[in-house]
């Protein structure tokens, strides 16, 4: 068999190499689960802000869910240092917990403030901005932080 001559025409691109799916989905699931330890520790230091105390009870109400996955999210919170309880007992934040609330609702607020400069209206601004805030770079925050001070929706 004679190779064929070298040819002049430029050859087709290479297809970028198919995703590994089970890693994908492991990443999923892990920002998932980052996104609820988030929100809850958010909402924990809200109410505890709010009310002085943050119980399971409440926590439900306001996620509507179960007590019992409420129960479990703060288990995990607990595995992971971010916050303390004791059965029957109200739920606390440890100052790793407290941090990561303060860092969540920050980034949030940033989110709305930048909605709010693009033209949305705040009630859909604050619900656009539940799902977005969680899945932006640094480097995404930091162009929203600039172009929210640049009209005046947040101070520099």
């Amino acid at each position: 068999m004679v190779p064929n001559p070298p040819s002049d025409e430029p050859r087709p691109p290479r297809s970028p190499r198919p995703p590994r799916p089970a890693a994908y989905h492991a990443d999923v699931r892990r920002a998932h689960a980052e996104e609820t330890a988030e929100d809850y520790v958010e909402a924990i230091a809200l109410l505890i802000d709010t009310k002085g105390v943050a119980r399971v009870k409440d926590l439900a109400a306001q996620f509507g869910v179960s007590h019992v996955t409420v129960s479990r999210t703060i288990a995990r919170l607990v595995r992971d240092g971010l916050a303390e309880t004791e059965p029957y007992k109200p739920i606390t934040l440890t100052p790793q917990g407290r941090q990561l609330a303060e860092q969540s609702r920050e980034r949030h607020e940033l989110v709305v403030r930048f909605l709010i400069a693009l033209g949305v209206d705040e009630d859909t601004a604050r619900t656009d901005a539940e799902g977005i805030e969680h899945h932006v770079s640094r480097a995404t925050l930091d162009a929203m932080r600039r172009l929210a001070e640049r009209s005046g929706v947040i101070e520099s």
